[in-house]
């Protein structure tokens, strides 16, 4: 992404967070670690977590598609902060792109994918290490039989 368009999406970074919360509180929840009212605390951690390495993301050195980050049991509090704040970061970016007319396609293109990139790396480490100490992981619990709960003996 280059230097100017880097710029304007942090200075939309105010708004950025308030979509982002709007979309997060659109979700009631699955469990108490993943009501809105509990994620919202981790806002502004992610968001300087993302406006810090994304000037020196490259898609030149990073892969062009990073698998998106798995939970087994789908229970994770991650999965949906991630994605209403992925949905954030691309309302913004277009809106940007929207202003800068000379861009070409092939920036567009580029800036989206450092974008996804870089969220989707912090995105994945976040939610693989939720999923590991998950008591539904199968590889959490040995005993366990297709990510049920580990049963302990009495």
């Amino acid at each position: 992404m280059d230097a100017a368009m880097y710029r304007a999406l942090r200075d939309h970074r105010p708004a950025i967070r308030d979509q982002w919360e709007k979309l997060l509180r659109l979700d009631r929840g699955s469990s108490p670690l993943a009501r809105p009212a509990t994620l919202v605390y981790l806002l502004d951690t992610t968001l300087d977590e993302i406006f810090a390495i994304l000037p020196a993301w490259s898609v030149r050195r990073h892969p062009t598609r990073m698998a998106e980050p798995h939970c087994p049991c789908g229970r994770s509090p991650f999965l949906a902060y991630f994605a209403t704040g992925r949905q954030a970061l691309h309302e913004a970016l277009v809106t940007v792109q929207a202003r800068l007319p000379a861009l070409t396609p092939s920036d567009r293109d580029d800036a989206f994918a450092c974008l996804d990139q870089a969220f989707m790396h912090i995105a994945r480490r976040e939610i693989e290490a939720f999923c590991s100490v998950c008591q539904f992981h199968p590889a959490t619990h040995p005993g366990s039989e297709h990510g049920a709960p580990f049963a302990s003996g009495g």
